[in-house]
């Protein structure tokens, strides 16, 4: 009898220590960030994209949702597929949906309520290449529409000359050049969801402006010109979630604004403050 009793006592603390391990959430320690990353692969069209959880300890992972991500693909799933280069927020590569908002992966923290999962999925409207990463293709080739380069009537040859241009004409730059085609702002913009193929979009229509309000080129008319149509500008309804979405801070809701005035005539481009082609005659 007593040695039964002990046989069952000792089966009942084995239970209790299993139960016990069950429901212990993590180790001593330990800070696990649950994170549901959506998964797409090209190689099994039979699978429709789904959402994938996986547990990150926060104690062993740096702070921004870019680490986290490498972390997943370094230690937990070699397969997951994402863009990512600089980890600065310079070259735009990391962009992805987070929590709801498109941003860049590298400079956004890790939400620290553990209690709440974090979402991560590409940029909206765009076709997937595979898991977080987007087809820029139709994004690339807008942008090469616009010219995105200096343009002279009479141009020298190549490093014979400079191009000079006042103070106050360069900070008319300022907002525009540190645009780093990540492509929050468009696939944020509900117009380009529907017109992507003829609206240009925040981000491409924002560099238009950087050209065209450059005191030192001299195709302003023509790109203007460029943009007279039905849809390469005015699709834009000024909802201005480009503005509220962009990492960088930048206003292109704004430059759309600025290039719409100038088509319709309000307002003139300025002549340049200094005339570089007479210095060149001198």
């Amino acid at each position: 009898m007593a040695s039964e009793m002990l046989s069952r006592s000792c089966r009942l603390t084995v239970g209790q220590i299993r139960k016990f391990h069950a429901s212990a959430p993590a180790a001593a320690g330990e800070r696990i960030k649950k994170f549901l990353v959506y998964r797409w692969n090209p190689d099994k069209p039979e699978e429709k994209p789904s959402m994938q959880e996986y547990n990150v300890d926060l104690n062993a992972c740096g702070p921004m949702v870019l680490d986290a991500l490498l972390k997943i693909k370094n230690e937990i799933d070699p397969t997951l597929t994402f863009r990512r280069s600089c980890r600065e927020g310079i070259c735009g590569s990391c962009a992805m949906n987070i929590q709801g908002c498109n941003t860049l992966a590298c400079i956004s923290h890790i939400d620290k309520n553990l209690s709440k999962p974090m979402k991560i999925y590409p940029l909206p409207h765009m076709y997937v290449v595979k898991d977080l990463v987007p087809d820029m293709t139709n994004f690339y080739n807008q942008y090469r529409s616009i010219q995105p380069w200096l343009q002279r009537k009479n141009e020298p040859k190549s490093g014979e000359q400079q191009y000079l241009q006042s103070i106050d004409d360069r900070k008319k730059l300022d907002g525009l050049y540190e645009c780093i085609l990540c492509a929050c702002c468009s696939t944020s913009c509900p117009s380009y969801w529907w017109n992507g193929d003829k609206y240009l979009g925040p981000a491409v229509l924002m560099q238009a402006y950087r050209w065209i309000i450059d005191s030192r080129d001299e195709s302003t008319q023509a790109r203007l010109d460029q943009l007279r149509d039905p849809f390469s500008v005015y699709r834009c309804h000024t909802i201005m979630n480009c503005t509220r979405t962009c990492p960088k801070g930048l206003n292109p809701g704004k430059a759309i604004a600025e290039i719409k005035k100038l088509l319709s005539g309000m307002i003139k481009k300025d002549s340049p403050e200094i005339n570089t082609a007479a210095l060149h005659n001198k």
